[in-house]
């Protein structure tokens, strides 16, 4: 758990060691991950595992941290008869959270879009645009997200692929994939590498 200590806001340790000491879980730090940020799973054993990566500014440590700790404690309660992101997990992700609204623990821009966000939590931090555009600002290296270069950029995905940015639907941007022509749809936070503006 001392190793945790470095990745959350100091006064949100108490509470968070109370609950894996509970639950008796198994918390591992992991490279980053492009797909998710933390991920909860039980073992053959029946033990509880949550793997969190190592980048996230302690803030969006402590939301996924919590977000994956709720699955834990559905899981206890439920087994497999609820759905993962269903209605017990997020009124049980929101009572968790609410000991954390305070501003010893995150500042008032996070605070006001969390305070949105625990009203109807995600099954991702990363689907709220709002909390995670403000989370982002406190990243120690910000990484270059789609929403944040102009339209006509050609850019590259962290598979590899190039496309163009053509423009901004509703939520998303249409781009257009240089060797296929094919257009896809990108959440505004995508991670992307420019190549050069046309």
């Amino acid at each position: 758990m001392d190793k945790l200590n470095t990745y959350l806001p100091t006064d949100s340790i108490p509470l968070i060691k109370k609950w894996i000491e509970e639950l008796d879980i198994a918390v591992k730090i992991t490279k980053s991950r492009n797909t998710k940020l933390g991920d909860f799973r039980v073992n053959r054993k029946g033990e509880y595992l949550i793997s969190i990566n190592y980048d996230l500014n302690e803030y969006a440590f402590l939301i996924t941290l919590t977000h994956e700790i709720a699955h834990a404690f559905v899981w206890e309660k439920y087994k497999t008869k609820v759905y993962p992101h269903g209605a017990e997990w997020k009124n049980t992700f929101k009572k968790m959270m609410l000991n954390f609204l305070n501003s010893n623990i995150f500042p008032d821009d996070i605070l006001r879009a969390l305070s949105k966000h625990i009203k109807n939590p995600k099954a991702s931090t990363a689907n709220d645009y709002n909390l995670s555009r403000i989370l982002k600002n406190y990243d120690k290296n910000p990484k270059q997200t789609i929403d944040e270069i102009p339209d006509g950029s050609i850019f590259s995905t962290v598979n590899g692929k190039q496309f163009m940015k053509i423009e901004k639907l509703r939520k998303r941007y249409k781009c257009q994939e240089i060797v296929s022509e094919k257009i896809y749809l990108f959440n505004p936070l995508a991670i992307v590498n420019i190549s050069h503006n046309n």
